[in-house]
């Protein structure tokens, strides 16, 4: 793959993932050449409207196709493991929505099996390519933060409203977005340095109703966890919340240190937070304007970090564009499949953020206990 000009790229899943359409017809080095979807009614009127040569309603029939090099699954949560495991067997590259899977067992199936067909596998985690935390990482990076002390992560969303399997879905197992920040951030990917979690604490707190609670035989309305980075003396907490908690949908990271310390917007509309130390106390604190980053992207796809085309899906609309990370995510996927840089997160790392969340709820459900985190 490394010296084939583009990628030829199939996107699975045409809800949330029909955004990413547009983003892959731009980018210099991929070609869109199939959607595939169970709707055909859906699945033909999606293709039309972007000019898209090849339509799937069988996914099987997807990765038989030799013309595709590589996957973008956007199906629902459920269908995310049996998924990735087939387009591995199939030869094809994966890119993954959030989470990678919902069992130890499946994770630990996924990186053996990347592992041993050596194709690339990235779980696409919008918040670590969203323009807030590229910011708090480039502060990081260039020391301006100092000695990191404490990370903090939440992700609150109402979902009422969402269908099938959402209704009473255990927090901690939709808990990528506030994990994966506070490990990333530590990480240099490109160095071979990444940030790992080795146990995690986590305590249930309220309760959904109870006609939701059957279904998964989770009863928290709110799963707050604290988790022990490994080789390192910091300590992350994370906050998950799905159904009857009062709040506006935020997906956030906070970074305290010892110089300079970085806090996402509590609100939509406004802008995060540097904490100065140093200065008098009432000029410690200050919103700053965080740049899109889209210098970092081939010309043609700069564009979306703004969010500009005709964007529908309602998590793209509640989480105000996530941050402009759908053409980071894409041009670092593309960027691995052709052998230019690591997969970031690759499958290890995918597994160990995904974890984090599915050995937390194990936590809450025995009463806060600790959990160590495995290693695959």
């Amino acid at each position: 793959m490394a010296t084939q000009k583009k990628v030829r790229v199939a996107i699975v899943g045409l809800g949330f993932g029909a955004e990413f359409i547009p983003i892959y017809q731009a980018h210099p080095d991929a070609e869109l050449v199939a959607v595939c979807r169970r709707n055909k009614a859906e699945l033909d009127a999606c293709a039309r409207k972007f000019s898209v040569p090849k339509a799937y309603t069988e996914y099987d029939q997807l990765l038989a196709d030799p013309d595709v090099d590589a996957v973008h699954i956007n199906s629902p949560i459920p269908d995310h493991a049996a998924q990735t495991l087939a387009a591995l067997r199939a030869g094809k590259h994966v890119a993954c929505t959030v989470p990678m899977a919902t069992t130890r067992d499946e994770i630990k199936e996924i990186v053996g099996l990347q592992r041993k067909v050596g194709k690339v596998y990235m779980m696409m985690e919008t918040v670590v390519y969203s323009r807030e935390y590229l910011f708090a990482k480039d502060l990081y990076d260039r020391g301006v933060l100092g000695r990191v002390q404490f990370l903090r992560g939440s992700h609150q969303q109402d979902m009422d409203g969402w269908p099938g399997y959402w209704p009473g879905l255990p927090p901690m197992w939709y808990a990528t977005h506030c994990v994966s920040p506070c490990l990333a951030v530590l990480s240099d990917p490109a160095a071979g340095k990444v940030a790992l979690a080795e146990s995690v604490v986590c305590h249930g707190s309220g309760r959904i109703r109870e006609e939701m609670i059957g279904k998964y035989n989770s009863p928290f309305a709110v799963e707050t966890a604290t988790f022990k980075i490994k080789g390192s003396d910091v300590v992350a907490e994370v906050t998950r919340s799905l159904f009857d908690t009062a709040r506006q949908y935020r997906e956030s990271f906070d970074v305290t240190a010892s110089n300079v310390s970085f806090e996402w917007q509590q609100v939509e509309g406004e802008e995060p937070v540097l904490h100065m130390r140093g200065l008098p106390e009432p000029q410690v604190p200050r919103r700053v304007k965080v740049p899109d980053f889209a210098g970092r992207l081939p010309e043609p796809v700069r564009k979306f970090t703004g969010a500009i085309h005709d964007a529908t899906h309602l998590s793209f609309l509640q989480g105000a564009g996530h941050g402009g990370s759908h053409p980071h995510l894409a041009h670092n996927f593309l960027a691995a499949v052709l052998g230019r840089q690591p997969a970031f997160p690759d499958a290890p790392t995918s597994a160990n953020w995904t974890l984090v969340g599915i050995c937390a709820h194990e936590s809450a459900m025995k009463g806060g206990e600790r959990v160590e985190i495995p290693v695959y």
